[in-house]
């Protein structure tokens, strides 16, 4: 059999891309080389009872019109907002953050009467820069050294969108991508944990520091997600994150695609320079008129194609890309809820993400740590107990704990992780948490530690970075992954990419996915049956 598409990956671009492509008629073979799907958006049992969200954690950025085009709830899709959250200070305090913005407001006030006057404007300032961006999120970047008729009606479309703002507000953007958030929150607020707090969403996942330019951008990337229309809230996908994929997989079988796993791509298939399809790791060819990586661009190019099939400029910077792993993974089987004593009985913010790091300047030093070569000796930490609002994960009674690390570089001290230094990592992210609720240690069952090494060997992911791909301004747009290849296509015709290196970017966001395919039925002949689908393009 030859497919029509065949798809590297089934994470859940790499789904996407098959879902639309399939919905549009075309015979889609999604290879995966573990025995389930879903990437890092999955649910894995690996303590009896309990289900574990084991890599990616929370929903926000995932496209509602992606949602409704798969129907996605219909296939059990459910986002549960979660409620708030935490900063724990060193003094025994906390600042409390809430789903309602005026709670939030008196929240700040309590520790800074100045900074509760100044969030209105922040948030105002953020939600137009947003408003910039997110339109942008599903539309196939142009190349702006192309003449053709449509990368100039983008560039067009894309100085009509700078026009819309005052020349003040565009200078305030373009300086707001390449500045630190550091920088950023400096100008509006004075109290240090409000702003460690605000600063979270622009250390996550990423190999840079808060102090570092570039960063106040992945701020905004993480702010540019929505549930149920509130823009910027986050959520739990029910019963894990697998839920995402599981819900993708069966529209995938609705619309006829189909899904191997348990042998992953050895090789792309090339020959005359186009892809013709790709060999398994266990020898078996799958047949395919064309063929779209989920992979990195990294992966894709340097292991899982001949380098004598690329132009060499186009290998040198596929070489130059940067994916630098930044982050880590505790997954916490609980026998009972823990205490923090700073919270109040009762309080709510134990329902959203928990923080022990009260001070940009703490999170620097974490980040030094990772620059010596070393995991944060006082690690940040992302602490969500979603089983706070979903019970369908764990036994009753029982918890389950998802704590996400910065910083854990890719190689300790240049040499490869060992178990020990596993081991040590994960033991510094217990105590840090024992320290803000005593007895937690106590009500541990089982802890999956994951670095850099076990993101990479397990998902795939170079060098552990959750983005495929750093988020700073020099590999964004039209120069992500690459300059003249932005647009999903490469230099092997037929060989497509759809992944997180690709615009928009990282996180479970499915922009990527739906944008390549719709590059690859746009250059097949878009069918009738899809053009209301893809009308915005």
């Amino acid at each position: 059999m030859i497919y029509d598409a065949v798809v590297i990956g089934a994470g859940h671009n790499g789904l996407v891309a098959a879902c639309y492509l399939a919905r549009a008629g075309l015979k889609v073979c999604v290879i995966e080389k573990n025995d389930w799907i879903g990437g890092a958006a999955v649910s894995r049992e690996l303590y009896p009872g309990f289900t574990y969200s084991n890599c990616s954690y929370v929903s926000s950025l995932f496209r509602p019109e992606i949602m409704r085009d798969l129907e996605l709830p219909k296939y059990g899709l459910q986002i549960l907002p979660y409620e708030g959250g935490a900063v724990f200070t060193e003094d025994g305090g906390y600042l409390g953050m809430y789903r309602d913005h005026d709670a939030n407001r008196r929240e700040f006030a309590r520790h800074s009467k100045r900074d509760a006057e100044a969030y209105d404007r922040y948030s105002r300032d953020i939600m137009r820069f947003c408003r910039f961006i997110r339109p942008m999120l599903m539309r196939t970047p142009p190349d702006p050294s192309s003449f053709k008729a449509r990368d100039l009606q983008e560039m067009l479309w894309l100085g009509r969108k700078m026009g819309e703002m005052s020349e003040r507000q565009m200078a305030e953007m373009v300086r707001f991508w390449t500045m630190s958030i550091s920088d950023f929150l400096d100008e509006y607020f004075e109290n240090p944990v409000i702003k460690a707090y605000l600063a979270v969403s622009a250390i996550i996942g990423t190999a840079l520091g808060p102090m570092s330019p570039g960063s106040a951008y992945v701020l905004l990337h993480h702010y540019m997600g929505d549930v149920d229309g509130n823009v910027g809230a986050w959520g739990f996908a029910r019963g894990g994150m697998g839920s995402i994929s599981k819900a993708l997989g069966k529209s995938l079988a609705a619309f006829g695609g189909e899904i191997r796993v348990g042998s992953g791509v050895e090789r792309v298939l090339v020959q005359g320079g186009r892809a013709v399809g790709v060999e398994l790791a266990n020898g078996d060819q799958v047949r395919a008129r064309r063929v779209i990586s989920n992979m990195d661009v990294k992966r894709t190019f340097l292991k899982h194609v001949a380098e004598d099939e690329l132009p060499g400029d186009f290998v040198k910077r596929v070489k130059a890309f940067k994916i630098r792993g930044s982050s880590g993974k505790l997954n916490i089987a609980l026998d009972a809820a823990p205490v923090f004593p700073a919270l109040p009985e009762g309080a709510t913010n134990l329902r959203g993400d928990l923080h022990f790091t009260d001070s940009i300047e703490k999170m620097e030093r974490a980040y030094d740590d990772w620059k010596s070569g070393h995991f944060s000796r006082d690690p940040f930490q992302d602490v969500m107990i979603p089983t706070m609002i979903d019970p369908t994960m764990t036994p009753p009674g029982k918890h389950f704990m998802s704590c996400f690390v910065q910083y854990a570089p890719p190689k300790i001290e240049g040499r490869e992780w060992s178990d020990a230094d596993r081991d040590a990592f994960g033991q510094t992210c217990l105590d840090q948490i024992e320290k803000y609720s005593p007895g937690f240690k106590n009500k541990v069952l089982h802890v999956e530690v994951r670095t850099p090494r076990e993101l990479e060997a397990e998902v795939g992911l170079t060098e552990g970075n959750i983005f495929q791909g750093e988020l700073t301004f020099d590999q964004l747009l039209f120069n992500r992954p690459v300059p003249g290849y932005a647009q999903y296509r490469s230099p092997i015709k037929d060989l497509w990419m759809c992944g997180s290196s690709t615009h928009p970017g990282g996180g479970v966001m499915g922009a990527p996915g739906r944008n390549a395919a719709a590059e690859v039925l746009r250059e097949a002949g878009l069918p009738q049956t899809m053009r209301d689908a893809y009308a915005v393009l």
